[in-house]
């Protein structure tokens, strides 16, 4: 079926024909203010726990709450406008702080002082804007050809929610609420010191065995969102590191005088915590580039498929100047001037230190990879896209090639970095133009303004992730137990593994070991290497927040009298916890500047760790009667 075909067979929400308010001046100032609102608040929350949050959903219905009830004007498309521009700075944060915050780390250990903004900037808008340029000619293959064959489910699903606008009142409401709760809860713990936000204890005749729980909002809600298996399968990784591993460890130490690297003491003098640090996030590492990597071999088939088409419909994604406004594109010339001005930069900004070769590396790999993170999104979601292993595969091969040429040392690494990060960045941004694409084509935007909105939301989050990372670095530090930056640290060690051969091996390789095991299992190994990796402290609470997905889903699946309606909506529950995590990360923002700024606001009051358990459970009761009450409702 040709493009035009199925633009009849096919009929949007808004027709063709039809011209409503969509790229307006009021759908732009609200969507650049999602973008960096969302961009800071994922960006905290990627550095906590390794991952983010998709933010078309409540990017969407804030729009409606605004534009709708506060405003009174009537657009599907400015609303969904709105969510494309906003969402742009979820997915530039999430391939920022799954990459940069490695050159801080090195910079400190360097002593090279400060990291530039205007560095961290260039390279965030290098990879934003080359991750929508190259998903423009992919749009009329993957979208409009394969309507019907790639469900994307984010985007339909953010579809679904605005096409439901007239309730777009109730789920503003829905997740302002949360975001309320969140950012006091978190103000009390963090800010005031009421509670401590960890809670932690050992177990009596176990050594070196240790439990405990990060009890934060955030947490929480992530928990609601990824649901009870994805949570089970993080706390499993947790409880064979937490009470396999590290008492493994302490008792063999405890032995003898033995003293194993990286660790310079004797492991009888180490704390659980600090085996973890030294031992178990090696291990933990080896798993999650080996999840990493092998989901990205176990997509090959998809791979070759995806850039074959790719390929052979190339000429539709040229053939651009249709006089209908439902597929109308930005034209190939924008695209490939766009794509020549942002490599020759590259090549000649000292500020992007990857030279020629990492220039035509980073064009190479990163319209090969933008192309296959728009068809695994289409397929199984963002959430099940290999980003990190293309990331990983593209270091390794990019290390390899800079110390082949005489390109090593620290320049090399951090020319590595550069070329990963960026790269990273277009597989994350071709992801979400994707699916905000998908959502436009169903309600009937003009595809050409939906992808200057990209535009303008990844320039926009660019501008502002610089001062974001900058900022929490300089409050708690990467790699630190507040920001552990899971996926950065990862990034780090492989560079520095292939560079200067100075990791320890047998830690990775122990890692891999047991991800090798998950595989043989049939089990999905990230979620679960990422548990072995992380604190037990943080997929306690994530469990949590599973649990009560999963009895809300069973009671719901339960009742056939709502589950249609339920099926045609957005999870009340899943909004609400959105509200829990943006306002945890947007306080986590403010305590930073508080930090830095030396503001001390501990006032001396605390009720000691029964206190954090009593506000964890009254967090807990208020999602669990809430999502119950809302989905009632619906």
């Amino acid at each position: 079926m040709s493009t035009k075909e199925c633009e009849k067979s096919f009929k949007p929400y808004i027709s063709a024909d039809k011209i409503l308010p969509e790229f307006t001046v009021v759908s732009i100032i609200l969507g650049i203010v999602l973008a960096v609102v969302f961009g800071a608040a994922n960006a905290y929350l990627g550095l906590k726990v390794g991952m983010t949050i998709s933010a078309s959903i409540p990017a969407a219905v804030i729009s409606m709450g605004i534009i709708r009830g506060l405003l009174r004007r009537d657009s599907i498309l400015e609303n969904n406008m709105v969510q494309t521009i906003g969402s742009a700075g979820e997915s530039l944060a999430a391939g920022a702080v799954f990459t940069l915050p490695a050159l801080y780390v090195w910079c400190s250990e360097w002593n090279m002082g400060s990291v530039s903004l205007v560095r961290i900037t260039a390279i965030a808008l290098c990879g934003g804007i080359l991750g929508v340029l190259f998903m423009i000619p992919l749009r009329k293959a993957l979208i409009v050809k394969e309507h019907g064959v790639l469900p994307y489910p984010e985007g339909t699903a953010c579809g679904e929610v605005l096409l439901a606008g007239e309730e777009g009142g109730v789920k503003a409401k829905t997740t302002f609420t949360g975001l309320g709760i969140g950012a006091v809860y978190k103000f009390l713990t963090d800010g005031f010191k009421f509670f401590p936000s960890e809670i932690e204890t050992t177990i009596p005749g176990y050594k070196g065995a240790a439990i405990g729980g990060d009890v934060l909002p955030a947490l929480l809600g992530i928990g609601f969102i990824i649901g009870p298996k994805i949570s089970a399968y993080m706390l499993a990784g947790a409880v064979i590191g937490w009470f396999g591993l590290i008492p493994l460890i302490a008792n063999i130490g405890s032995m003898g005088n033995v003293i194993m690297y990286p660790a310079t003491d004797p492991i009888s003098q180490l704390t659980h915590t600090d085996i973890w640090d030294y031992y178990l996030r090696y291990i933990g590492a080896g798993a999650v580039a080996f999840g990493g990597i092998f989901s990205l071999i176990k997509s090959l088939p998809l791979i070759i498929v995806t850039f074959k088409d790719a390929m052979k419909n190339y000429s539709d994604g040229i053939g651009g100047n249709s006089k209908l406004r439902t597929d109308q594109d930005l034209s190939m010339k924008v695209v490939l001037i766009g794509t020549l001005v942002i490599v020759l930069v590259m090549m000649m900004l000292p500020i992007i230190p990857v030279g020629l070769g990492g220039a035509v590396l980073i064009a190479i790999f990163g319209f090969f990879f933008a192309t296959v993170s728009s068809r695994i999104v289409g397929l199984v979601g963002s959430s099940s896209n290999p980003v990190s292993g293309m990331t990983i595969a593209t270091l390794v091969i990019t290390a390899i090639l800079f110390k082949a040429t005489g390109n090593d040392g620290q320049a090399g690494m951090i020319g590595t970095l550069t070329v990963g990060a960026i790269i990273c960045i277009i597989a994350a941004m071709a992801g979400d133009t994707s699916q905000d694409l998908k959502t436009g084509f169903l309600v009937g935007a003009t595809p050409r303004k939906q992808q200057i909105g990209e535009l303008i939301g990844a320039v926009a989050a660019a501008l502002a992730i610089g001062g974001v990372l900058t900022l929490l670095n300089n409050a708690w530090g990467f790699g630190s137990k507040e920001l552990a930056a899971p996926q950065a640290t990862l990034m780090r060690l492989v560079i520095e593994g292939v560079m200067g051969g100075n990791l320890p091996w047998a830690l990775i390789f122990i890692g891999i070991g047991i991800g090798v095991a998950i595989e043989l299992l049939g089990l999905p190994v990230l979620p679960i290497a990422i548990g072995l990796y992380l604190p037990i402290h943080l997929s306690t609470p994530i469990m949590v927040g599973g649990v009560i997905r999963g009895l809300l889903d069973k009671k719901l699946n339960n009742d056939k009298a709502v589950k249609s309606e339920i099926k045609a909506k957005i999870d009340s529950g899943v909004l609400f916890s959105s509200g829990l995590i943006a306002g945890e990360g947007l306080i986590g923002i403010l305590l930073a500047i508080f930090a830095v700024t030396n503001v001390n606001l501990d006032l001396g009051i605390s009720f000691g760790q029964i206190g954090s358990l009593v506000f964890f459970v009254i967090l807990t009761f208020i999602l669990c009667k809430y999502s119950i009450a809302m989905k009632t409702k619906e």
